[in-house]
């Protein structure tokens, strides 16, 4: 159990630790940071750069610079910043090394910092449906006539005024809230049919459609705009070894994997077209693991069928799968979190170790919540935590205490604080340690879990004792 804490706390502690370095001296370059052996890296915590997911730190700037920082046996030392603005103030302060992020090319720049290591071409596109009988529009002159969905105050809206003047008027542009309403919203309201149409940068709108895949996102708004990482002026060797790592490294399949991990790979709760569960056989099996369910249930106190329903909604009992994120088989289980239960990653291959880790993981979990009296409410906190990572749970309880809900409650209170912790009024609220959250995944999973248990219950007796 205390390993399983620790390990629940390690992005914690990765988030944290951007304070005890100080300030960089002038010319503290690549040589000293090496000597170090680490390097002090801001990005902004979002869904294209960094995030915390199942207790583990992603994102595609991450995994980069994370490559980047294996290949030269440094330790990546994230610094999680406010804006762009802010990260360039801390750079230009010496309180890092470097900016891992999409810093867009401008003369302005130019004078006070190197572009170099990941660059990106970049432009804005249009994000519309492409399901059966949808309508596709291939040319920017088809939007006359067409409502946009853009959030206020934001870029997006920039585009689509100045697009429309360019067509000479006539594109409907409908904008939101854009304290309540993130660029993802209005992409998932697309996916939904809530809204016809919206506007994001490619790189948001390509990750989003590995959710969704009913969306197109083929059609170019704006001129490309070019982007890259940053280091200051006086780090001339740290830029020279990124320009190097990326030459070396942007045609191998560790850089290609990462892309298609973010990219191209299907996550989440997409058109998979799975079934909501599995069916149960004539004589009451629902899997050919159920001896390891009843085993590991009974010695456990869990029910066994609720081990099959996770089970199955994590992998639909393949014992050889992985997700984007990196779970495998049966249980989806992260390596790490397996390997602080003791079970190392190329067990998991073995169905009733991989059944035993889970079960020991989901137990740990429904002790972390034994505050919480009512089982039935401990157990969706706990499917909560066993699916988007415990440090996002426990955001989403403070966040409910803070505003008057109530904890020990997850539909309306506990979840809905979950949720709101894509809006970074929310997941830079001081109570919150893991920052940015999409909670989609993890609230349709609760649910689905759940109901396909109660299912399981009235088809399956438990077994006798």
């Amino acid at each position: 159990m205390k390993r399983a804490l620790l390990f629940s706390l390690l992005p914690l502690i990765l988030c944290l630790s951007c304070g005890k370095w100080g300030r960089r001296e002038k010319g503290y370059d690549f040589p000293r940071i090496l000597q170090a052996d680490t390097l002090r890296v801001l990005t902004l915590n979002a869904s294209t750069s960094y995030f915390i997911y199942r207790d583990q730190p992603m994102g595609y700037h991450y995994d980069m610079i994370r490559d980047f920082c294996n290949h030269h046996g440094l330790v990546p030392d994230i610094i999680v910043a406010g804006n762009t603005r802010v990260m360039l103030q801390m750079l230009h302060d010496g309180k890092a090394d470097m900016i891992a992020y999409n810093i867009p090319v401008t003369n302005a720049l130019k004078d006070s910092v190197l572009y170099c290591g990941l660059r990106q071409i970049s432009h804005q596109v249009l994000v519309q449906r492409a399901g059966r009988g949808d309508t596709l529009l291939t040319d920017v002159t088809g939007l006359i006539g067409k409502q946009v969905t853009v959030a206020g105050q934001s870029k997006y809206r920039d585009r689509i005024n100045n697009l429309n003047n360019e067509l000479g008027g006539g594109v409907l542009i409908d904008t939101v809230d854009s304290d309540t309403i993130t660029a993802e919203d209005l992409i998932r309201m697309v996916s939904r049919g809530e809204i016809a149409y919206t506007v994001a940068d490619d790189d948001l709108a390509m990750l989003n459609h590995t959710y969704f895949g009913n969306l197109n996102v083929d059609l170019s708004l704006s001129f490309d705009q070019r982007a890259s990482w940053v280091v200051r002026k006086d780090t001339p060797l740290l830029a020279d070894s990124l320009n190097g790592w990326i030459e070396n490294r942007s045609s191998g399949p560790a850089f290609l994997r990462i892309i298609k991990r973010y990219f191209e790979e299907t996550k989440g709760y997409s058109d998979s077209g799975k079934p909501a569960f599995r069916e149960i056989s004539g004589h009451g099996v629902i899997s050919p693991f159920d001896s390891y369910f009843k085993r590991y249930g009974k010695e456990s106190g869990i029910d066994w069928r609720l081990l099959a329903s996770v089970a199955y909604q994590e992998s639909s009992f393949d014992t050889e799968g992985q997700s984007w994120a990196g779970a495998i088989g049966l249980m989806g289980l992260m390596p790490a979190t397996a390997a602080s239960l003791g079970t190392e990653e190329n067990q998991l291959i073995d169905p009733e170790k991989n059944i035993r880790t889970g079960t020991e993981y989901l137990k740990n979990l429904l002790h972390v919540f034994r505050f919480i009296n009512d089982a039935d409410e401990r157990i969706k906190m706990a499917l909560a935590a066993y699916n988007g990572g415990i440090g996002h749970v426990s955001d989403a309880l403070a966040l409910t205490r803070k505003y008057g809900g109530d904890d020990k409650v997850w539909e309306g209170n506990v979840e809905r604080y979950l949720q709101l912790k894509r809006l970074e009024q929310y997941y830079m609220d001081p109570v919150c340690k893991n920052g940015y959250f999409r909670a989609d995944e993890t609230i349709n999973y609760v649910r689905d879990v759940i109901d396909r248990w109660e299912i399981y219950k009235k088809s399956l007796s438990l077994p006798s004792m």
